[in-house]
């Protein structure tokens, strides 16, 4: 699920109704695994901070912000939840949990 402002907002109605209606749902943050994402694959907020405060620093620094290049998150980070695993009744494979940064049982 692509988060946006809108999804975000009303994540808890959309994990609800994914979680009633039985529908295993793939987010972007951590943060939405940790409340009820069966699995996220997406940047931290620790990599959006860094890479603002890069580009705040150019601008502070005298760069024109028209000049600063765009920069793109190069670290993400798998999160899978393995209660809303058990709940919808979905295997994860042992291959998969292993290459997970975090996962929340």
């Amino acid at each position: 699920m692509f988060t946006d402002p809108l999804t975000w907002a009303n994540w808890k109605r959309v994990a609800d109704f994914a979680f009633t209606n039985r529908v295993p749902t793939v987010c972007e943050f951590r943060q939405l695994a940790e409340s009820g994402c069966l699995v996220s694959y997406g940047p931290t907020f620790d990599e959006f901070d860094r890479r603002v405060a890069s580009q705040v620093d150019r601008i502070l620094k005298g760069n024109r912000p028209a000049d600063v290049p765009y920069e793109q998150v190069t670290r993400f980070e798998l999160v899978i939840n393995l209660r809303t695993a058990k709940a919808l009744s979905i295997k994860i494979p042992r291959s998969v949990l292993v290459r997970a940064n975090e996962v929340i049982e």
